[in-house]
C-alpha cells in the first residue's frame, strides 16, 4: 500500500499543469466550483474507474480533491489500497477558494446544489427536531430519533466517516449520470 501524501493550495496551484485532479464530490457540489480542469469522479464510484484511474496515475501525477479533504483522504486511502499513488488537497476546495484560487463551473449551470457537509447538518438538525416534536407531542419514544443522530455524529467525528453523507449520495440530485462518468473516464483515459 502507498501513503498519499498532501499538497498545500500554493504548491498545488503551482504544479496544476501537470497534475490530473479526480474531484470526488457528488456532481451537484462539482457543479458548484472546482479546480480548473478537474475531472468530477464521486467518491462512491471510485471502484469502478479504478483502471482508468491507474493508467492516469502511470502517465503522471494525481491530485484528489472534495469540499474539506475528508473525503479526498478516503478515496486516496481506495486507491493506495489498490496501489495507486495520489496526493490529496489539503483543506480541499474550500481552501482553495479561501486563498483566492479561482473555481470553474460547468457551462449551463443554473441550479445551487447544497454542498455535502450542508446537506448533512440540513438532515441532521431536521431529524433531531422532528424527533424532539413528535417525543414532546406523541410519545416520548421519538425521542430515541434525536438520540440515534446524535450517536451517529459522535461516531462520525471519532472515525472521520459519515453514513449520513453516504446515504445522502444516493439521492438523484447527488448522483452523476451514467453517460456523464463514462465521459469522465473518457476524458481520463486520453490526457
Amino acid at each position: 500500500m502507498t501513503t498519499p501524501t498532501t499538497l498545500g493550495t500554493g504548491e498545488a496551484r503551482t504544479r496544476l499543469h501537470e497534475l490530473t485532479v479526480i474531484d470526488v464530490r457528488t456532481p451537484g457540489e462539482y457543479a458548484g466550483g472546482h479546480l480548473p480542469g478537474a475531472l468530477n469522479i464521486p467518491i462512491d464510484q471510485i471502484q469502478r474507474s479504478l483502471p482508468d484511474i491507474r493508467d492516469a496515475a502511470e502517465r503522471g501525477d494525481i491530485l484528489v480533491v472534495c469540499a474539506s479533504g475528508a473525503r479526498s483522504e478516503n478515496a486516496c486511502r481506495i486507491l493506495a489500497d489498490h496501489h495507486i499513488t495520489t496526493a490529496t488537497l489539503s483543506g480541499g476546495t474550500s481552501a482553495w477558494a479561501a486563498d483566492g484560487h479561482d473555481l470553474h463551473r460547468p457551462q449551463g449551470t443554473t441550479r445551487a446544489t447544497w454542498g455535502m457537509e450542508r446537506q448533512v447538518r440540513f438532515t441532521a438538525g431536521a431529524v433531531v427536531l422532528i424527533g424532539l416534536l413528535l417525543g414532546a407531542f406523541v410519545h416520548p419514544a421519538f425521542q430515541i430519533l434525536s438520540a440515534g443522530i446524535a450517536a451517529g455524529l459522535v461516531f462520525s467525528a471519532l472515525t472521520n466517516t459519515c453514513g449520513m453523507a453516504a446515504m445522502l449520495t444516493k439521492l438523484p440530485h447527488n448522483r452523476p449520470r451514467a453517460a456523464d462518468l463514462d465521459n469522465t473516464l473518457a476524458e481520463l483515459r486520453n490526457r
